[in-house]
């Protein structure tokens, strides 16, 4: 979730903007941002009647790292209202709210993989970047309990018109997904992604191409072999400059190792 030229520490943001950033009345800019919101203010401010006890526990976990404490935000919302605030939550100003409406959407009971990703589908085409970091960060444990229906169901997100959606897919499943657990089935059997992976060889979207190439770069970590000679396929199946910028990027490994 970094953006070029973003303010390096807490401590350069000023009061007034933290403030801002606390009462929900402004979306983060930069990662820095992201992390300096606090939760249990904002929750506060967004959410008056969740309860003394849950802005507590909101407070107690101040210290932990932001996945942990985005689930935490939506356990505690789930506990307190169900599913009754999961539009005015998508829908707040707050990139910081969002991401709570990712968890809870993740952590409702009982609802199927195509549900999940039906009702995500909106946060993981939102403006923010943060928010579709949360979006597919919320849904991966999902995923990952399901590969071969995950695959099967996000093939289809591949020909989305919306260049998030079509990012997502990739990013979701991820071998090495930053600031989650790995896919160790794609560490050793890469190839079941292909059906994702395909479809998206040219994709003419940078934001896309990034995302396939850091897929196969994933990939190449273990299995070497078997991404440079995808790569070759797909440079042997279309002469495109994405297909070559792609492929360019997912052997950076491969090629520093051979140096």
């Amino acid at each position: 979730m970094t953006r070029v030229g973003e303010r390096k520490r807490v401590s350069d943001i000023t009061p007034e903007r933290l403030a801002q950033l606390n009462r929900g009345e402004a979306e983060a800019t930069v990662l820095t941002e992201c992390l300096a919101v606090d939760f249990a203010h904002l929750m506060w401010t967004v959410l008056p009647d969740i309860g003394s006890e849950s802005l507590e526990r909101m407070k107690a976990a101040a210290t932990q790292g932001i996945t942990r404490r985005m689930a935490l935000a939506a356990d505690l919302i789930l506990a307190r209202y169900g599913r009754e605030k999961q539009a005015e939550l998508t829908s707040h100003p707050s990139d910081t709210v969002r991401g709570w409406a990712c968890y809870v959407l993740a952590a409702v009971p009982d609802l199927s993989l195509q549900a999940r990703l039906d009702l995500m589908r909106t946060l993981a085409d939102d403006a923010h970047f943060g928010v579709r970091e949360w979006s597919w960060l919320s849904l991966r444990p999902h995923l990952a309990a399901e590969l071969e229906t995950s695959i099967d169901l996000l093939s289809a997100w591949t020909h989305d018109p919306s260049e998030r959606i079509r990012r997502f897919v990739c990013e979701a499943l991820r071998p090495r997904g930053v600031w989650c657990a790995h896919l160790k089935t794609f560490k050793t059997t890469p190839e079941l992604c292909l059906p994702v992976l395909d479809p998206l060889k040219a994709d003419p979207a940078i934001y896309v191409q990034d995302s396939v190439a850091n897929w196969l770069n994933d990939a190449s970590k273990d299995q070497p072999d078997w991404v440079a000679n995808l790569c070759q396929r797909w440079m042997r199946e279309t002469t495109s400059a994405e297909t070559a910028r792609i492929c360019k990027r997912a052997l950076r490994t491969i090629h520093k190792v051979g140096c």
